[in-house]
């Protein structure tokens, strides 16, 4: 195990030690993993193929060999961002505004990838490796390459900014680490905010897959006569077949997604929910049908896909050694999708011949006639990377409209509507006879989450959804806490972990009571994610109340889950998940502190600054509270959202504290930016209504219903101004709405007998 080295030298130059050290003896152990160079005698084939490939890139000393970029005195210039690429003394180096923000020399330690871009890592001080965000592009010239560019085109971030190549968000110990090394641990000190990250192989290894390869060296090494008798399975970590298919896509899913790591670091041959819990199809992450958005990598849109349900697994399409494509063009989905495909493994595809334009209606060789340019279209991340999506949809521009989703066809057609696409499709296969797609559902709540519990539940409850589209459902579920934990219990016991692990949150703030039956039995739930989010859920339950057989084992989890919690706090969102298990324990002093640190992190980091106000005002520390908001909304680069949110908690602090006048303008900065939230326009209302300025309340209550027409505390907020002015017919029109939209509301329950008859 190698021990990274950083120091900060003087005279502006900063660099790291390029000599390894070993670490000390109380954790000196190598986990059963080999010498990388172990592998090499025995398999120089699948090693030269791997030298050359995404993998053995992923993380390289910065020497002449792997340095791709332009360090020839060259210069970048753009929106204010400078910086100079040169060498001295052997090494390449960067002259550009360091962490005060001034201009400094900076040694390029490591390479980081190689194509269609490359980045160069830089040590600074508490163990950091940072990534420069300014980038080579390696792509030929003929492309568009061969010059540096800026990650953030067009923009420019000071010092203290987190996206600042010195920031929280380029921290390469923070960020990139765990899938650019193998075994790497980050061994993060969440009290000094420091880190000595170790790895066993300094880039993604024979190891990273194939798992601890000591024990297969040393099978190796014995004589042939011993060999048969010595070890099962000739000591390999792991069995690929009896992984089964899915199974050996999680070895590739660590990487491969968009997840929370639990703090354990990859752990090869493992499920997949014991080392991370994978994102669900969330706004910014996917589009509402499950289409890529965010820059989400491949596991979490395969596990859409007909492909992964039939057992296609990444091997099937990829080379695991040169990580490119087995085979170029349409022959690569031929493999399976031919006049006679293999029933006996993928059964129920039909004999046809895909590659001809009898199926695909493009001249044959054109950009239309590739089965991945409709199935797999691209999205550029990175400015000069695009990357497939590995959802392998049917296109469904007749749907385009119903999900507010990407349109293959007329990402290419640009010139045409995806109705245009829609009816083309129609010629030429008829009219499709298709079940609803989940993708109308998901945008049908984003547009009215009025309907959420009912469309979510029965999405839920379909078992011909794919896995990561229930555990969708239960995760936009659980965010409505106790009313929907009717639909979530029967969850709780879904062979599935992710639905297991998702549904568990809605639990949270149900009456302890009516928590414990149906989250006891998850204490001992086979999967690691499923048991952390079970803690949390039971975290501010007495010990005392619990079942004495369960208090021991709730007690280590709890400690467990904590420590492993503080090994991942090296992020913002990492300090909000400790912080929110020790407020729910009870801990409020501890969990503010790790608030102010997350805000330390990233300033612009909302949920730390709207949790930390909400203690301070619940412990009376009003002055704390309307400091942290203000603090919050004179940030320049804070999202409208965001800043619409802290905005409108504001406004009802200053209420509080006596200060009307000017919480109404931060309540109309409020109901500006958040436009579907009714309920700021109704204490907008209330608040004008009490200052005696009815003319103003009216008229905040009325555009609260332009917004949302059929808000029952609208209504009747407007039914009680006008009635009390004794404008009868206008509160009257009024009661005639809401006795359509709420006619079970106890406030027009209660009016009833005086509009009888509309009088």
């Amino acid at each position: 195990m190698v021990l990274l080295s950083l120091a900060l030298c003087g005279s502006g130059v900063a660099w790291a030690a390029q000599e390894v050290g070993r670490l000390p003896a109380a954790a000196k152990v190598n986990e059963g993993y080999a010498q990388a160079e172990s592998c090499l005698g025995c398999h120089a084939d699948q090693a030269g193929q791997w030298q050359h490939s995404d993998h053995a890139w992923a993380l390289r000393d910065a020497n002449q060999d792997n340095v791709l970029g332009n360090f020839d005195d060259a210069r970048f210039d753009e929106a204010g961002v400078k910086a100079r690429f040169f060498r001295k003394d052997g090494g390449f180096f960067v002259n550009i505004d360091g962490e005060d923000g001034k201009p400094a020399d900076f040694r390029i330690l490591y390479t980081f990838g190689h194509q269609p871009l490359q980045q160069y890592l830089v040590a600074l001080s508490r163990g950091r490796l940072q990534a420069l965000t300014i980038a080579w592009d390696s792509r030929p010239k003929a492309q568009g390459g061969q010059r540096w560019f800026s990650l953030y085109p067009g923009q420019r971030f000071t010092a203290d900014d987190p996206l600042h190549w010195t920031g929280r968000y380029q921290s390469w110990n923070a960020m990139c680490a765990d899938c650019h090394s193998t075994r790497l641990l980050k061994h993060y000190d969440d009290k000094q905010d420091s880190f000595a990250s170790t790895w066993q192989e300094q880039t993604v290894g024979c190891q990273s897959c194939h798992g601890p390869g000591q024990a297969h060296v040393d099978w190796a090494s014995k004589p042939a006569d011993s060999q048969a008798n010595s070890l099962a399975n000739k000591g390999l970590a792991l069995d690929f077949k009896a992984l089964g298919s899915k199974g050996v896509v999680e070895q590739c899913a660590y990487c491969h997604s968009r997840r929370q790591g639990l703090g354990t670091g990859q752990l090869p041959g493992h499920p997949q929910l014991d080392q991370s819990l994978p994102a669900t199809l969330r706004t910014g992450l996917y589009h509402a049908d499950g289409q890529i958005d965010g820059e989400v990598y491949e596991f979490g849109s395969f596990t859409q896909s007909k492909m992964y349900a039939a057992g296609v697994t990444c091997t099937d399409c990829h080379d695991p050694h040169t990580t490119k494509v087995r085979i170029e063009g349409n022959g690569l989905c031929l493999q399976c999708h031919n006049t006679q495909p293999n029933t006996a493994r993928f059964a129920g595809l039909q004999a046809k011949d895909y590659d001809s334009p009898a199926h695909h209606h493009h001249a044959a060789g054109s950009p239309g006639a590739q089965c991945v340019n409709c199935h797999m279209p691209t999205k550029t991340y990175m400015v000069v990377d695009p990357r497939r999506d590995h959802s392998l949809r049917i296109p469904r521009s007749d749907l385009a409209a119903q999900s507010a989703s990407p349109d293959a066809c007329t990402a290419c057609h640009q010139d045409r509507q995806p109705a245009w696409a829609a009816t083309a499709i129609e010629q030429w296969f008829g009219t499709p006879k298709r079940p609803a797609h989940y993708g109308q559902t998901f945008h049908a709540v984003r547009e009215d989450p009025g309907t959420t519990l009912s469309r979510l539940g029965y999405l839920l409850a379909d078992k011909a959804n794919p896995p990561i589209v229930r555990a969708t459902a239960a995760d936009q579920l659980a965010d409505l806490g106790p009313a929907a934990s009717s639909n979530l219990r029967w969850a709780l016991q879904d062979p599935d972990p992710l639905i297991r692990a998702y549904a568990v949150s809605g639990f949270s703030s149900v009456p302890a009571e009516q928590r414990l039956k149906p989250l006891l039995p998850l204490l001992e739930d086979p999967s690691l994610a499923v048991r952390d989010e079970t803690v949390r859920a039971m975290a501010d339950i007495p010990q005392a109340q619990l079942p004495a057989a369960s208090q021991t084992t709730f007690k280590a989890l709890t400690a467990d889950y904590e420590q492993r919690l503080r090994s991942n706090a090296d992020l913002p969102g990492g300090r909000l998940n400790l912080a929110v298990l020790l407020s729910r324990q009870g801990r409020d002093e501890e969990a503010m502190e790790e608030y102010r640190q997350a805000l330390r992190m990233d300033p612009y980091f909302a949920p730390a600054r709207v949790n930390l106000v909400t203690l301070a005002s619940a412990a009376q520390r009003l002055d704390e509270a309307e400091q942290l908001l203000r603090d919050g909304v004179a940030l320049e680069k804070m999202p409208a959202p965001d800043k619409g949110n802290l905005a409108y908690m504001l406004s009802l602090l200053l209420v509080e504290r006596g200060q009307a006048e000017e919480a109404l303008g931060w309540m109309e900065h409020a109901a500006q930016a958040l436009p579907g939230n009714p309920r700021i326009r109704y204490n907008q209302g209330l608040l004008l209504s009490r200052m005696e300025r009815r003319p103003e309340a009216l008229q905040a209550l009325r555009s609260g219903l332009q917004q949302s027409p059929d808000d029952p505390d609208l209504l009747y907020s407007l039914i009680y101004l006008h009635a009390l002015a004794g404008e009868r017919k206008e509160a009257f029109a009024y009661v005639q709405h809401m006795r359509e939209v709420a006619p079970d509301d106890p406030r027009l329950q209660a009016i009833e007998p005086y509009w009888r008859n509309g009088e």
